[in-house]
C-alpha cells in the first residue's frame, strides 16, 4: 500500500495531527519495497534537504507504530518498519544482500490448528523468518567460482 496526500486523511482518523513530517515519513515507507530503518528514513528526508533530527523520525515512527499504521519488526538486532496492510505475513531475508521478500500465505496456520486441537494452546502470535540466498546471490556466488 502506498500514501499519498488523500491516504493521510489516516493520520487525522486516528486523531494525529496531519503533519508534513508524519505525511513524508508514512510516504517514504510507503515506497520503500521492503521494511525499512528509521536511519534509511532519515537519510531519505534529509536527501531532500529536510530539516529534520534522527530522534523526531524515531518520535514518530514510535506514534505511527502505536496507533498501527505501520508496522515494527526486529530484523538481524535492528528494527525495520513498513505499512500496517492489516495482513498476517512472513518473510524470506537473504543472508548475504539482506533483501527481504514477503510469503504471501501463512504457512503455520494448519499448524497452529493442530496446536489448538492437540494441546488446547491458543497461538495469539507468531512471527516466521526463513535466510537463505536470493536468486541473484546465488548467481553471483556461482559466478564467482569460476
Amino acid at each position: 500500500m502506498q500514501f499519498n496526500d488523500m491516504d493521510s486523511n489516516i493520520l487525522k482518523s486516528e486523531g494525529l495531527k496531519n503533519t508534513k513530517h508524519r505525511r513524508e515519513i508514512i510516504g517514504i515507507i510507503g515506497k520503500s519495497k521492503q521494511p525499512i530503518s528509521a536511519e534509511q528514513i532519515y537519510f531519505e528526508l534529509k536527501k531532500d534537504n529536510n530539516s529534520i533530527n534522527l530522534s523526531t523520525v524515531y518520535r514518530i515512527l514510535n506514534v505511527l507504530t502505536i496507533k498501527k499504521i505501520i508496522i515494527k519488526s526486529d530484523y538481524d538486532d535492528k528494527f525495520l518498519y513498513e505499512i500496517n496492510e492489516n495482513k498476517h505475513s512472513h518473510h524470506f531475508i537473504c543472508s548475504e544482500c539482506k533483501m527481504m521478500f514477503k510469503i504471501d500465505n501463512c504457512p503455520l496456520e494448519n499448524y497452529e490448528k493442530t496446536i489448538r486441537e492437540n494441546l488446547g494452546f491458543d497461538v495469539t502470535g507468531h512471527k516466521l523468518e526463513i535466510y537463505g540466498l536470493c536468486r541473484n546471490c546465488k548467481l553471483k556466488n556461482k559466478m564467482e567460482k569460476y
